[in-house]
C-alpha cells in the first residue's frame, strides 16, 4: 500500500522580500530571519500558519507576498 502525502489545509504561502533590513529595528531583522529571508530578491515558501502571518504582518514593508 502506497501512503500519500496529505496537504496541510492551510497551505503555502511564498514570500519575496523587497526590503532592506538596513537602518531597521533589530527586532525586525530577526522577523525577516525568522521567515528565512536576508538577502534582496529572496523567496521563500512556508507553511500558512498565523505565525508566519504574524511575521509577514510585522515586517510588510519589507516583503511581499508572491503566491498563496
Amino acid at each position: 500500500m502506497v501512503k500519500k502525502k496529505t496537504k496541510n489545509p492551510a497551505g503555502t504561502v511564498k514570500i519575496q522580500q523587497v526590503g532592506s533590513p538596513i537602518r531597521r529595528e533589530s527586532k525586525q531583522r530577526l522577523h525577516l530571519k525568522g521567515l528565512g529571508l536576508g538577502k534582496m530578491n529572496a523567496v521563500r515558501e512556508l507553511e500558512n500558519t498565523p505565525e508566519v502571518q504574524g511575521l509577514i504582518r510585522k515586517v510588510r514593508h519589507m516583503v511581499q507576498v508572491v503566491s498563496e
